[in-house]
């Protein structure tokens, strides 16, 4: 079985999600009974594409989000380095997107390409997401917006000890079932404990350049959609 660890080595997790791609939607359904839909609207809702927009879905998996930025008339580029993962989504096509292969630390785009740049649980799994959150304001146009998707933590810490306990007993024992790669779900159970809680993620991002860093936590906090603003005159925002 294939899975990540918590150093995140890129061909481990690239490595992990090429061996997921074939049953990932079912298993996002399945394990966040379905909310994983209602997540998604709210990255749509937050990154209020219009017609002509280009956004950046960094990370951007099998069923990403992309298609319903497509829909309001944006150009979309989905961008994941999981080949495994892009290859599932582009049996999907849809008007308006391209699938493109790279890396979040090194996005293959010019400076300021992009009117919005999104991640839906992704930043998660990157080595160094401080830099990856540099590389996106440096694709963002002056003006533009960043949203980051990705799980939180409960604001009581005793529920929140109690949550990380049940993900890691539950998860793998699910996905055994489902996808016969529990191993793979034992990672990401581990990758959300050990990811910053929101007001933390919201001072990194702000220290990468960001402004206007604000979030909103979705299912009690079990995840979190962070927003915020390249500057149009340089300089960044303070500490949250």
């Amino acid at each position: 079985m294939t899975r990540a660890q918590l150093d995140k080595k890129p061909g481990d997790v690239a490595a992990m999600f090429d061996s997921l791609a074939g049953r990932y939607d079912l298993m996002n359904d399945v394990l966040s009974a379905g909310q994983d839909r209602y997540w998604r609207r709210a990255v749509a809702r937050a990154v209020g594409a219009a017609p002509g927009d280009r956004v950046l879905d960094l990370a951007a998996g099998t069923r990403c989000p992309s298609r319903a930025f497509a829909a309001a008339g944006a150009h979309c580029v989905a961008c994941d380095f999981s080949l495994g993962m892009l290859q599932a989504g582009a049996r999907k096509p849809a008007a308006r997107v391209s699938f493109v292969a790279g890396d979040a630390l090194a996005v293959p785009f010019r400076d300021q390409a992009f009117d919005a740049v999104t991640s839906s649980f992704g930043l998660r799994n990157v080595v160094d997401p401080d830099a990856a959150l540099a590389e996106m304001l440096r694709v963002t146009r002056p003006g533009g917006r960043l949203v980051i998707c990705e799980f939180g933590h409960l604001p009581r810490r005793s529920l929140d000890a109690i949550y990380s306990r049940y993900l890691a007993a539950a998860l793998p024992f699910v996905a055994r079932r489902l996808s016969g790669n529990g191993e793979a779900y034992s990672y990401l159970a581990e990758s959300i404990a050990d990811w910053p809680a929101q007001r933390e993620l919201a001072r990194r991002i702000a220290a990468a350049g960001w402004r206007a860093v604000r979030w909103q936590n979705l299912t009690m906090g079990v995840v979190a959609v962070h927003v915020a603003q390249r500057p149009r005159g340089g300089g960044a925002s303070g500490p949250v």
